[in-house]
């Protein structure tokens, strides 16, 4: 039992490192997006259709992992902020995309930039080798986990 707790302690360790690391990195990042007025949510939503383009609600959800529910309540805050607007898709009338709009483009082409330099500076610390090796040993340990769940 000795032996399995002192093999055990390296990997608590490691995890409550990783945890204090990746929960002051979310403050950081929290801190930032809520300068500017938004929530994450708002953020990650905005975030999405401005890189990849109009989105259809439900593949928000499951790109962002956020219940659809909960995505139409986001959509809605965006909407009455004006930073969005849910267009009916021509192909199938059930479904609408979310988009942005004139309002929603201009803030995101303002903040995005700001918000990438603060992410930039949080990992400042590594050189690019590290950051490529730790790129890796996230994917190898999240694969790992989603087999187990």
């Amino acid at each position: 039992m000795e032996q399995k707790l002192q093999y055990a302690e390296k990997e608590l360790k490691l995890f409550r490192t990783w945890l204090k690391a990746t929960k002051t990195l979310y403050d950081n990042v929290t801190k930032d997006i809520t300068s500017h007025g938004l929530t994450i949510e708002n953020f990650m939503v905005l975030e999405l259709i401005y890189n990849k383009g109009p989105q259809h609600i439900q593949t928000i959800s499951e790109k962002l992992m956020i219940p659809s529910g909960s995505i139409t309540y986001v959509v809605n805050k965006l909407e009455k902020k004006e930073l969005a607007k849910r267009e009916l898709d021509e192909n199938n009338k059930r479904y609408c995309k979310v988009l942005l709009t004139k309002k929603g483009e201009a803030l995101f082409n303002e903040i995005f930039p700001k918000h990438v330099d603060m992410i930039v500076k949080n990992l400042e610390s590594l050189d690019d080798s590290q950051k490529d090796q730790l790129t890796e040993l996230l994917k190898i340990v999240g694969l790992a986990a989603k087999e187990l769940s």
